[in-house]
């Protein structure tokens, strides 16, 4: 199906890709203990975090899945997926100025921890638990699509069974992620964010080749295209698309899948200080207004040519992306969107990784607080490490022996549900000053996403049309503080007062 490359050139490309992560990796890992693995000594720059959260932020998933969403009738479609971004940076500053400040304050190596000192052990181990449950079914989710995509269009052609080339990406990444963690990941994790920057650009430029267009012949074509409206204020909130509910969707989502989630927060605790923490956080998200334009730039482009040169638009809008450059545009882009689609997905699997090696290791194991000599710490810090790489790996394989996009979607989203808990854990938390009665707090959390998942399934039947989207979230957390409110004392806890 790809006719542009040779096997000689893909080999040629991944080994050099490769080599450079793992010499970044030996320079960042040479004199690595755990403080430096979960956290990078707390010695990283802003401006290299804020860039690599980019990456981070970014998967591979997204890569070819933005792009594609651009001409696809209902949710995101056109450039509406902005409205969801613009809600972003409502998200971030509050990141910014109430949660960052907490977890500074309080020294956390885990943002988990957060909960052993407000409410009590059982919160404590059921924020993390959901946070590693979360992660494992979504990163492996993310990597699953990814993968299909490159044994689709780059490995499968050759050969390579899809298990083979799951083990492989897999095994890359725990071999240049293993001995630095956080420190490794902000820098690989920067040059993979300005590769496959580098990437999008370059696709757009070639594409303004082919179409005979310079940069500000691109911007009027897509300004002129059916594919470049914005926002969306009519329907109300039945619409999918309705302007208040993205923006506030993308507030919460940003708030829980950022600020309450280890994997990212973790390269923000890596700064030195709240300051510059903060700055990190300012200028990710501005960076992030203009990243999410260039890939909904590219997807209206993408079926602007597409349309120009009588291609047809394939059935899943994944592949349009892949489709047009590796088989109707020249040999560099080709190799410029292998690249690319290489460093989204690592970028975001590498963290993730880190992330739940960091949680299980703090949360579970309590690493950070052991005295045990450092070179066993050190030594049950890689075991946790290569379980969570043999984890990923399993998860990715039943996912594809699955064979079902409705079960494996299904199984997606039901992770997504626990976020909704842990939204509802650090609310109650922050806003109040009661105490819950800490085993409770169990089967609050289990109810809260079941009542969230029913709502959800049947709100176009019960509310007249309604869906809640990605509004769910903001449901889940208030049944979860609802709960925590029932099993509340008046007491006033201990932390808040030291706070």
């Amino acid at each position: 199906m790809m006719n542009n490359i040779s096997p000689q050139t893909i080999i040629l490309v991944i080994a050099v890709y490769f080599t450079v992560l793992l010499l970044i990796a030996w320079f960042t890992g040479r004199k690595s203990d755990n403080n430096s693995f979960f956290l990078a000594g707390r010695k990283s720059k802003w401006y290299l975090v804020a860039f690599a959260m980019i990456g981070a932020s970014i998967s591979g998933v997204t890569f070819i899945s933005i792009p594609g969403v651009v001409g696809k009738p209902g949710v995101n479609e056109n450039f509406s997926y902005m409205q969801l971004v613009l809600g972003y940076l409502l998200g971030y500053f509050v990141i910014a100025n109430v949660l960052m400040p907490v977890y500074y304050r309080m020294n956390l190596t885990s943002i988990y921890e957060y909960m052993n000192q407000r409410f009590g052990y059982f919160s404590y181990k059921t924020s993390a638990f959901y946070f590693l449950v979360s992660k494992i079914v979504g990163a492996s989710f993310r990597f699953f699509l990814v993968s299909l995509i490159l044994d689709q269009f780059l490995t499968g052609p050759f050969g390579i069974p899809f298990p083979v080339t799951v083990a492989i990406s897999i095994l890359l990444i725990w071999l240049y992620t293993f001995r630095g963690g956080t420190r490794t990941v902000i820098i690989t994790d920067s040059v993979q964010t300005a590769a496959f920057l580098a990437a999008v650009i370059l696709t757009i430029i070639f594409i303004g080749r082919e179409m005979n267009l310079g940069f500000g012949g691109l911007i009027e074509t897509i300004g002129n295209s059916k594919y470049s409206q914005w926002f969306y204020f009519e329907d109300g909130w039945s619409n999918p698309n309705n302007f208040f509910k993205q923006f506030l969707s993308g507030a919460l989502i940003a708030i829980v899948m950022t600020g309450m989630d280890q994997d990212i927060m973790q390269k923000n605790l890596s700064c030195k200080n709240i300051h510059e923490a903060k700055k990190n956080m300012y200028t990710m998200s501005s960076m992030l207004v203009i990243v999410n334009i260039l890939f909904l730039s590219l997807g209206a482009i993408l079926y602007i040519f597409a349309e120009s040169k009588g291609i047809g638009i394939p059935a899943n809008s994944d592949l349009l992306y892949p489709t047009i450059a590796l088989n109707y545009l020249p040999e560099t882009v080709g190799i410029i969107f292998l690249v690319g689609i290489t460093a989204a997905a690592y970028s975001s699997a590498d963290s993730a990784l880190t992330g739940l090696t960091t949680s299980f290791s703090v949360d579970f194991l309590g690493l950070n607080r052991s005295d045990k000599p450092e070179h066993v710490l050190k030594r049950i810090r890689m075991i946790v490490h290569f379980s969570f790489s043999v984890v990923l790996f399993l998860a990715i394989i039943i996912f594809h022996s699955l064979n079902n996009d409705a079960v494996i979607n299904g199984l997606f989203k039901a992770a997504g549900y626990t976020y909704g808990p842990i939204l509802g854990l650090f609310t109650f938390g922050l806003i109040t000053t009661r105490t819950i009665r800490d085993k409770w707090i169990i089967p609050i959390a289990i109810l809260a996403p079941i009542l969230s998942y029913i709502l959800d399934s049947n709100s176009k039947e019960w509310f007249n049309g309604f869906t809640f989207g990605f509004f769910i979230l903001a449901v889940n957390g208030t049944l979860t503080y609802l709960g925590l409110l029932l099993i509340s004392k008046e007491k006033p806890s201990k932390v808040i007062a030291r706070l």
